[in-house]
């Protein structure tokens, strides 16, 4: 198995949930992402070349690009959590006809004005079969819900 942690658009590996999952969860690759969605997916996709059984945390960009990565590999995906996913960054039509089996939990916060839940809720049930959808009392980046999950039962 192997845990991997994609951060959003403006993050890196050095932010708040890098170093947290750097510092507790050793082994956990982190990598950083530039450029555009398309420069990012294939990087991601070097990322994982070779890794099975994975268990991926996305955070907000970070957050639809594991579950882009997700509806392409299934078979090579564990387990998505997915916090403050950025799914309505892409256009509806996107997700239209797109299911996923793998389990999912997404995570929100209730005063997220990034990535509403009233926006991400509806494209995820329609697209994840297997989820679990979460809003919290905090706002787009979790700092205050993050460091509380369940983390190392998420990502067992």
């Amino acid at each position: 198995m192997a845990r991997l942690f994609i951060h959003g658009l403006e993050g890196s590996s050095q932010g708040t949930k890098g170093r947290y999952f750097a510092e507790h969860f050793p082994g956990m690759l982190t990598p950083d992402f530039t450029g555009d969605l398309g420069h990012r997916m294939a990087a991601l996709a070097e990322v994982t070349a070779g890794h099975d059984d994975l268990v991926l945390v996305g955070s907000s960009f970070g957050g639809l690009m594991a579950a882009l990565f997700t509806l392409e590999h299934p078979h090579r995906v564990r387990r998505q959590i997915l916090l403050a996913p950025a799914l309505n960054f892409l256009d509806a039509a996107t997700w239209q006809g797109r299911h996923s089996t793998v389990p999912t939990m997404v995570y929100v916060g209730e005063e997220d004005t990034v990535t509403p839940a009233e926006l991400l809720e509806p494209v995820a049930r329609a697209v994840f079969a297997d989820l679990v959808f979460k809003r919290l009392p905090d706002d787009h980046r979790l700092h205050h819900a993050f460091p509380a999950l369940p983390w190392s039962e998420l990502l067992a």
